[in-house]
């Protein structure tokens, strides 16, 4: 066990202070916007912002682009999905929770594969000798992109790309000396999986409600 704890407590002998508080205010923030997420409610934006700011700072100076873009896009998306969360009319939300349909599915292949080819690139524009991890970086980068933006659209499907996604993350964020965010991730996939099933019963709710 303490061989656990040396392996994630040596990747912090040097960081600074600063740095060391803001991963953790980001590890805070960050969980917080996913119950929020998983319970539909709107906080879940407000809390994800200041995750993905302090995100993208750390993830700019440790040099890893793809992660750092993807982290930039969540909290422009973070304002697109707090705008149409927050619509109403007649004291109704005009978005509620729903699977994609096949022109959803299709955006979505496309959202993928241009996120991959375009993290490939910011990597090509900073002369970054791309290995492995890096690869599995650009990977990633498509499906977070696309699960974000189901998420602003409330499609269940979001969920199902974060299971996917965190579970390649945590690894790789352990691998890289990222400690506290392997570990958030770790915790982001168990609260992936809970936020599908409560998504999918509303839906199934939903539908039989419809049907009486």
């Amino acid at each position: 066990m303490s061989q656990v704890f040396d392996f994630f407590l040596d990747a912090y002998k040097n960081v600074t202070t600063t740095d060391l508080t803001l991963e953790a205010l980001a590890f805070v923030f960050g969980i917080a916007s996913v119950i929020f997420a998983k319970r539909e409610n709107i906080l879940v934006y407000p809390t994800g912002l200041v995750a993905t700011v302090i995100t993208v700072y750390l993830l700019y100076k440790a040099e890893y682009f793809g992660d750092m873009m993807i982290n930039f896009y969540y909290s422009v998306m973070s304002v697109y999905g707090w705008w149409n969360w927050s619509r109403k009319r007649d004291d109704k939300y005009l978005v509620p929770i729903s699977r994609t349909n096949t022109r959803e599915k299709l955006i979505g292949f496309v959202l993928f594969f241009v996120t991959m080819f375009v993290t490939y690139l910011v990597y090509k524009a900073y002369n970054y000798s791309i290995q492995i991890p890096n690869y599995i970086d650009i990977f990633t980068s498509g499906i977070f992109f696309t699960a974000m933006w189901y998420m602003a659209t409330k499609k269940l499907e979001n969920w199902t790309l974060w299971i996917i996604a965190n579970i390649i993350t945590v690894p790789l964020y352990a691998y890289r000396g990222l400690g506290i965010l392997s570990l958030q991730y770790f915790i982001f996939t168990i609260l992936a999986i809970q936020g599908y099933l409560q998504w999918k019963k509303s839906i199934d709710n939903n539908l039989q409600i419809a049907k009486k």
